[in-house]
Order: structure tokens, then sequence, then C-alpha cells
């Protein structure tokens, strides 16, 4: 497996993961005493979303730039 389809599988993960801890945080500040905390738990999946997202966003920027460089030293 190439690292680009290991970041989409991560990115998939997280994105259930992220959706379970919005639903799991919902369900608690619904309670009659709410933990507040626990509004914090999607925070992490959000966090390593944004990272990964990032890098899919960038790989047909990276990929152009890395085909423009080689073309170049290749001259």
């Amino acid at each position: 497996m190439t690292w680009n389809k290991k970041v989409r599988q991560i990115h998939r993960w997280l994105a259930v993961a992220f959706t379970v801890t919005v639903i799991a945080a919902t369900v608690a500040l619904a309670q009659e005493e709410p933990a507040v905390w626990v509004s914090y738990l999607p925070l992490l999946p959000l966090a390593l979303l944004m990272f990964t997202g990032l890098n899919l966003f960038a790989l047909p920027y990276s990929g152009r730039w890395r085909r423009r460089r080689g073309a170049a030293h290749q001259k």
C-alpha cells in the first residue's frame, strides 16, 4: 500500500471516529447533569482530520511540483 492510500484510509477512519465522538458528546450533553469535558472529545479526531485533509489537498500540487522539478533536472 502506498503512502497516499494509507493517508486516505486513515482519513476515512478518522471521519468515522469524529462522527462517533460528536454523537456521543451530543448524547452526553443532553443528560440532566452533563459533563462539560465530553464536549472536547471530538477535537482530537477533528485536528487529525485537518492534518490528513491538508495533506490530501496538497497531493496534486506537490505532484505537479515534483514533475516540474524532475523535468528541470533532466535538461
